[in-house]
């Protein structure tokens, strides 16, 4: 089962317009305790985020919204820093309304896409969580970094039955009393006897593409060694 972004996402967002004024930004980042929400139109088509770190160029956030003495997280106190010295961060300064404040376009997936191309595109983004769209770029929906990470608690048994059903029976044709798995803490054992060597390595590189497999020990040994024949030639 390869999981999908669909699988793990939150599906009840909260969500701003355009025209959303600053205090009402704030009030709903600490009513939902999120750090960032999607900008929508009229439509519901994502225009834009707005983040807690837009909202820290205006100083009084600090203190109107939260209480005397706050102090936000240390990165985003650098972020703020580091923008205000351009254009855009003395811009958001002057903003009133989430179309002014707000960071866009805002980095958005599908719910269809793997969960791998979410995780690179929040590295390549340096984002901790996704707008998910559908092919109108309608909201459906937010993927965090920890939503991705519920694929590593799966059960051993569910990965066992995986790897033995899905890739050494369907995908490999094994027999039951050629190869077996075994699985505990997400690390996978494969042992047993195949046909072919290259089955023996296939086997190792499906496993390892398996949601919630840490690592994959391979004690497969095989018949014939079909890479020796080729060397021969």
């Amino acid at each position: 089962m390869r999981v999908k972004v669909k699988d793990v996402m939150t599906t009840e967002v909260a969500s701003v317009n355009g025209s959303t004024p600053f205090k009402d930004i704030a009030e709903v980042l600490i009513a939902h305790g999120v750090s960032a929400v999607p900008v929508v139109d009229g439509e519901g088509h994502v225009i834009g985020v707005v983040s807690e770190a837009d909202l820290l160029h205006k100083e009084e956030f600090r203190e109107r919204y939260y209480r005397e003495g706050y102090q936000p997280p240390l990165r985003a106190r650098l972020r703020h820093r580091l923008s205000s010295k351009g254009g855009d961060g003395r811009d958001k300064a002057r903003g009133d309304t989430a179309a002014e404040l707000m960071t866009a376009p805002a980095v958005t997936i599908q719910p269809h896409a793997s969960i791998v191309t979410a995780m690179r595109l929040m590295e390549e983004h340096g984002v901790k969580r996704l707008v998910v769209v559908d092919g109108e770029e309608v909201l459906q929906g937010i993927v965090s970094r920890t939503d991705l990470l519920k694929v590593f608690v799966r059960s051993d048994a569910d990965i066992a039955d995986e790897v033995r059903e899905e890739i050494l029976e369907r995908s490999l044709w094994a027999l039951p009393n050629e190869a077996a798995v075994t699985v505990s803490g997400g690390i996978v054992t494969l042992t047993g006897r195949m046909q072919r060597r290259g089955d023996t390595q296939l086997a190792a590189r499906l496993a390892r593409r398996v949601n919630g497999v840490v690592d994959v020990v391979d004690e497969l040994e095989w018949n014939v060694d079909e890479s020796s024949a080729w060397r021969g030639r």
